[in-house]
């Protein structure tokens, strides 16, 4: 980035977006991680109520930060690609 794009207010709202977004993925995709082997763990030693409990509240926090991230990470991506004049992908 120039000193010019710096100040530019769009493009520090969309890198305020795009770090949000980066994130929102990887506390995501790690929620995912987590329930995974969470449930692993949880099939192969004991079987409890509170560690499928953990499972689902994990795969639920995990489609809760992620979904959202994705759709403004790929709103980001078009912004840019629309502002460099590319053809949008449609």
């Amino acid at each position: 980035m120039t000193q010019g794009d710096a100040q530019d207010p769009v493009d520090r709202s969309r890198q305020r977006i795009r770090v949000l977004t980066d994130l929102g993925k990887r506390f995501g995709y790690g929620c995912f991680l987590a329930a995974l082997i969470v449930f692993v763990v949880n099939y192969y030693l004991a079987s409890s109520l509170f560690w499928s409990s953990l499972t689902v509240a994990l795969l639920v926090i995990g489609s809760l930060l992620l979904a959202p991230a994705i759709i403004f990470g790929y709103a980001v991506k078009a912004a840019e690609r629309e502002e460099q004049g590319l053809p949008h992908g449609h």
